[in-house]
């Protein structure tokens, strides 16, 4: 088994607005998959990498369109398991310029959350170099918390680097509970990605540079943290690096996130410096923001290492 990095969490099909404006008023809408690990999957193989996912999809016609994409783009899906008695998860977003998106989720009891420990498979979780893990799949109910902490239990004796995406929603727990779960899953982690918001409501502390120093001291031996504009900083044990993004015309921000961890992970599989898989993720992340959907924009590992200016790359 060849794999890089193996993700587990839910996948689910995105409607996504064709008109502007709230929801109530929109008539039609464009489907896509997304998911904070099925877009870091996707993302990572566009990048040249083999990634595995688990999960569990419903024994139904959206099921099927998960996982025809997944498989499309080469994603190992051999540990997806259909659930014949629980539905895929389904979720509505507003089209908006600027502002604030509304999202709209239809995910409670649906097959990825009904994943249990015995959905694992040690040998799988122990094949990539990585293990990617986010912050929404223990929030989905107390099986999928349980396989969280499984799964990083086998990463972590099979000597599997294990990658924390906090990825918060405020929909699906409170912050006080997230925090204390988070912060117990960032202890046996070796990489935690955070927004300076994520980072603030892991530490207390407002300051990125701070909350840095103040998770990496819980035990990973990186930390990275978004700053939006600003770009992205990172810290390890012995070296700290920010670097500024690329410049872009934002389309929709959803999944930026996403394609910034794929590239961090990419540039590590790569051997990159730190400033370098900075860069990378910044790219990536800008690249995913120009385009509609979560994972359209990424195509390939030449474009993300480019020197030319993103806008002309995207031409």
């Amino acid at each position: 088994m060849n794999l890089d990095v193996v993700t587990i969490g839910e996948a689910m099909v995105l409607l996504l607005a064709e008109q502007p404006g709230p929801l109530r008023d929109v008539a039609t809408f464009r489907r896509f998959v997304a998911g904070a690990e099925s877009n870091v999957a996707i993302a990572l193989n566009r990048l040249g990498h083999h990634a595995g996912w688990i999960s569990r999809v419903g024994g139904d016609e959206f099921g099927k369109v998960v996982l025809s994409q997944l498989r499309g783009e080469g994603v190992d899906t051999s540990q997806v398991r259909i659930d014949a008695d629980a539905p895929t998860g389904v979720f509505f977003r507003e089209r908006r310029a600027g502002g604030t998106i509304e999202v709209t989720y239809y995910r409670r009891g649906s097959a990825a959350s009904r994943l249990t420990p015995e959905d694992l498979d040690a040998t799988f979780v122990a094949a990539g170099q990585f293990l990617h893990l986010t912050g929404i799949l223990p929030a989905l109910s107390s099986t999928c918390r349980e396989v969280t902490f499984a799964a990083a239990d086998i990463a972590r004796a099979a000597g599997v680097a294990i990658v924390l995406d906090v990825n918060y929603r405020r929909k699906l727990w409170p912050p006080d509970e997230a925090r204390a779960v988070l912060r117990d899953l960032a202890e046996r982690c070796d990489v935690v990605l955070a927004g300076s918001d994520e980072a603030q409501l892991l530490t207390g502390d407002a300051d990125p540079a701070r909350a840095c120093r103040s998770l990496l001291a819980l035990g990973p031996r990186s930390v990275v943290v978004k700053l939006g504009p600003e770009g992205s900083m990172a810290m390890a044990m012995d070296e700290t690096a920010k670097v500024a993004p690329p410049p872009v015309q934002v389309v929709d921000p959803v999944g930026a996130g996403d394609s910034f961890a794929a590239g961090y992970l990419a540039s590590s599989l790569r051997g990159l410096e730190l400033a370098d898989r900075l860069a990378v993720a910044n790219r990536c992340g800008a690249l995913a923001a120009t385009v509609y959907g979560d994972s359209g924009a990424l195509r390939g590992w030449d474009d993300v290492r480019s020197e030319r200016p993103l806008m002309e790359t995207l031409r």
